[in-house]
């Protein structure tokens, strides 16, 4: 029989063996690593959840000033965000999130929204300089400059559904219309169709199918556009103050509309609805606070729209499980209001973008199914 080793010297660490079933080393977290006994610490396991270098990541450095939207591109590999200071910023999503373009002074006043394109290699933003631009995000130049409205634009949106594979983006601006653009690298300087709504608008969404257009304005209403016929159909009701942002779920009957008085409503977009009001939930937890800032939200994609995320006045971000109204996060981080959310295409990744001029990726728990 042969002899057992020596002994460890008293001043080593204890070493454990990995058995072969034990998570890869990039979900341990060493709490300690010191020879003192006293100071040794366990190795803790976190259940990792998505492929993120770390579960929460600081991208900042590259703004001035407050950061008023960033979204996720259509792939999830990048992200870009807009801000007062005129520039836009391209980050990558997964190791080593370089910030790959900063575009400056892309307009001349702060740029208040911005949308990946779904069919080409560029990038939207519209402005409160009156203007709306397409950027050619291949050499990072500007290919279209559009004098879209007569006043500051709000937002935008963009859609494919409307048929012959033409994208069409709509700008909602405080002159009170509705404007209808072909998208891409080239078209007409004029607008495909214009609606006058009579009071300023402060977001826009398209409908799942491409044929209607959500408009969220100054009367504290969500009013429907039918786009071909270019009139309006119905209103959705239920907000007591201006909604700040529109978001249509993944399958397209469910719209949240965050607003000024920190109620969050979601309604019911059916064709025929169960509730005459067509209100489906009423989520409360995040403070608009008194700037009067325009907060986005979104919906989660990677559990088809499970849950919903709004950031807040308090410098966090609430996300609530859709079904039962329950708040399961309250994500805290940021030095300023939280004014932009969204969340990753494929896993649970939520990204927030701050007047702090800094954005937070975080990844959270998978939602169970059903």
């Amino acid at each position: 029989m042969s002899k057992r080793g020596a002994s460890p010297p008293p001043g080593g660490a204890l070493i454990k063996r990995a058995r072969s079933g034990s998570p890869a080393p990039n979900t341990q977290i060493a709490i300690s690593s010191s020879n003192n006994e006293r100071e040794q610490g366990l190795i803790r396991t976190i259940k990792r959840t998505s492929s993120l270098e770390a579960p929460i990541i600081s991208l900042s450095g590259s703004h001035g000033a407050e950061i008023l939207s960033c979204r996720f591109d259509p792939t999830g590999q990048n992200i870009a965000a807009c801000s007062a200071d005129r520039s836009v910023s391209l980050w990558r999503t997964y190791a080593p999130n370089t910030n790959y373009g900063l575009i400056a002074n892309l307009h001349k006043a702060p740029i208040l929204d911005l949308q990946w394109s779904l069919a080409s290699q560029v990038l939207y933003t519209v402005s409160a300089d009156h203007t709306l631009n397409v950027t050619d995000l291949t050499t990072g130049q500007r290919v279209r400059k559009l004098h879209a409205h007569r006043g500051i634009i709000n937002s935008l949106d963009r859609t494919l559904a409307g048929g012959a594979g033409v994208e069409l983006v709509a700008t909602g601006a405080d002159d009170g219309t509705i404007r209808v653009w072909e998208g891409g690298d080239e078209g007409p300087k004029q607008p495909v169709s214009v609606y006058e709504l009579g009071c300023p608008i402060t977001s826009v969404c398209w409908s799942a199918d491409g044929a209607s257009i959500y408009a969220g304005a100054l009367d504290n209403e969500i009013h429907v556009i039918d786009f071909r016929k270019n009139e309006e159909v119905y209103t959705l009701v239920g907000h007591t103050d201006t909604p700040t942002s529109l978001s249509l779920s993944p399958n397209g009957n469910y719209l949240l509309s965050p607003s000024f008085s920190s109620q969050t409503i979601i309604h019911d977009v059916r064709p025929f609805s169960p509730s005459p009001n067509r209100i489906h939930r009423v989520l409360m937890g995040a403070p608009a606070g008194f700037e009067q800032t325009l907060l986005r939200g979104a919906w989660s994609k990677d559990d088809d729209g499970r849950r919903v995320g709004v950031g807040g006045a308090d410098r966090t971000v609430c996300i609530w499980e859709v079904e039962s109204g329950k708040v399961l996060y309250k994500l805290p981080g940021h030095k300023g209001t939280v004014t932009a959310v969204d969340f990753h295409p494929k896993e649970p990744i939520i990204l927030t973008g701050s007047k702090d001029a800094t954005m937070l990726l975080g990844e959270i728990e998978p939602s169970i199914g059903v």
